[in-house]
């Protein structure tokens, strides 16, 4: 059985999601005229846009006031671009703005859409493609209007950032008819030098109108041709051309490219006496470093040094001369001890001193000494000898 009823809720949200999911709602151009214009409290814009027969309900987010070109009053005629939806609390579907352009302009703005989606499309405007700008140019090619205030403004800011780099003029109009194809030349005569390292395409601010040269195809496709990285300063924040697309790197004016393209010279002295010091520092601990491994190398070697082991051998050799030195001390000593010891008793065996107490020795004629009676012959001359000395006797008559 099939469902019989849906929910307010369910419908309107089946509505909603059915105009969401058609590709051609949901990128459209509206052409009409701006009535009951309102701008709340947070920020969004509410709006209708209506002609004769019909009027739609439109709404423009905050994020998307802050960017628009202009603000519109009601009874303007214009341009708008975004998709169509359902606000579900009342049930009301509405178109969501995203681009609005006022209508006298709109024919440019579509051929403006239609070219970028197509170069687009090319993979012109890839990420991938586009190149980093170099971080120290030496020479800057500027493609501009010699008497324009966008030239004066680049020279000044690149003077007071970076005095150092050169700038090479390459003269064109930035508007009119003819500017296009003097813009391209501009460009391919900087692209004959092989001392330019990076090109600023600039203009001041204008109208569409004014900047539209710098939407034509043939600028884009040079611009991308380019040997260099080539960076946009073409008007003012909010306006946008097929040529920043095209670029490397977009300024939002031509003072800012200026900005971009070179350092600040006070940011580049300050980090260099940041890295002198850092230098310095890492130069003094590298040299403590190296003093202490070379301290300790030397005292490895010290350590090493014939000359050291001679010492400690020196200091062996002093020590076993002291040491054979007390020996000899202590076996003289033992010596002199024992021959005192020895004279002592020698001294008791000597006869001289048993002939200081009164003993005396008697030989005889024939030498030898007399130690018994029996000895001593009569009438024999015999010697006797005495503590001081000897004398001669003879033997008067035995016992």
């Amino acid at each position: 059985m099939s469902r019989s009823a849906y929910s307010v809720t369910e419908i309107t949200r089946c509505i909603r999601e059915r105009l969401e999911g058609d590709p051609a709602l949901q990128d459209v151009w509206i052409e009409g005229e701006v009535s009951n214009w309102y701008r709340s409290s947070a920020g969004h814009c509410y709006l209708t846009l209506k002609d004769a027969q019909a009027t739609i309900r439109a709404v423009i987010w905050r994020t998307t006031v802050d960017r628009l070109a202009f603000v519109p009053q009601d009874g303007e005629s214009v341009l708008a671009h975004g998709h169509i939806s359902v606000y579900e609390p009342q049930g009301q579907y509405q178109f969501y703005v995203n681009v609005l352009y006022p209508t006298g302009r709109g024919a440019l703005y579509l051929q403006f859409e239609a070219l970028k989606q197509r170069l687009a499309d090319e993979g012109l405007f890839e990420e991938e493609r586009k190149r980093a700008l170099p971080a120290f140019p030496v020479c800057i090619g500027i493609v501009t209007s010699p008497g324009g205030a966008a030239l004066r403004d680049i020279q000044n800011v690149l003077s007071r950032r970076w005095p150092l780099v050169q700038v090479l003029l390459s003269p064109t109009l930035v508007q009119g008819e003819e500017a296009p194809v003097q813009i391209v030349a501009a460009l391919q005569r900087l692209y004959a030098r092989d001392d330019v390292d990076l090109i600023i395409v600039a203009r001041g601010g204008g109208s569409i109108e004014d900047l539209w040269a710098f939407n034509d195809e043939r600028v884009a496709r040079t611009i991308v041709q380019s040997p260099v990285p080539v960076m946009s300063g073409i008007g003012h924040e909010v306006d946008f051309t097929i040529a920043d697309f095209a670029a490397d790197r977009r300024a939002p004016t031509p003072s800012a490219a200026a900005e971009l393209a070179v350092p600040d010279q006070a940011d580049v002295r300050g980090r260099l006496g940041a890295l002198a010091a850092g230098l310095q520092e890492a130069l003094g601990r590298r040299v403590s470093e190296g003093r202490r491994a070379l301290t300790l190398q030397l005292q490895a070697l010290a350590r090493l040094s014939p000359g050291l082991q001679i010492e400690r051998e020196r200091q062996v050799v002093d020590d076993l001369a002291h040491r054979l030195l007390h020996a000899q001390r202590h076996r003289m000593s033992l010596w002199r001890e024992q021959a005192l010891s020895l004279e002592r008793r020698l001294g008791a065996l000597d006869p001289s001193g048993i002939l200081r107490r009164g003993y005396a020795v008697v030989w005889g004629s024939n030498g030898r000494v007399i130690r018994q009676t029996m000895q001593a012959v009569p009438g024999d001359p015999v010697t006797v000898r005495v503590s001081d000395g000897d004398f001669r006797a003879r033997v008067e008559e035995g016992q």
